[in-house]
């Protein structure tokens, strides 16, 4: 194993990740979000977002959201109870699919 992985990184030494696509679909989500009412820190380097939870029961909201057909992970289990994280490495219709039901869910709890 470790023979195979010294080849793979001796390939792919200086290469760089195309982060432009993560920066679209970032920028696409926070905007929406964050329009809708939900507070959230812009990330500047990962590949999730992790907003507010309209309710202080984060497991509750995600209970919501999956009624939405929105997959979010409470974020008690990363320590941070009270807030959602939201991954954004998907596809980007899928997000431009899933921005009316973001709506919806926000209008659950306004």
């Amino acid at each position: 194993a470790p023979a195979l992985i010294q080849k793979v990184l001796s390939r792919s030494y200086g290469a760089c990740a195309d982060v432009e696509s993560y920066k679209e679909k970032r920028d696409i989500l926070y905007n929406h979000l964050t329009r809708i009412g939900f507070e959230c820190i812009k990330p500047q380097g990962a590949f999730y977002l992790f907003p507010k939870s309209p309710i202080e029961d984060d497991k509750e909201f995600t209970k919501s959201a999956a009624k939405h057909n929105i997959l979010v992970v409470p974020g008690s289990g990363f320590g941070c109870p009270g807030y959602f994280r939201l991954s954004y490495c998907i596809s980007l219709k899928t997000i431009e699919n899933s921005l009316p039901a973001f709506e919806s869910l926000a209008k659950e709890f306004r």
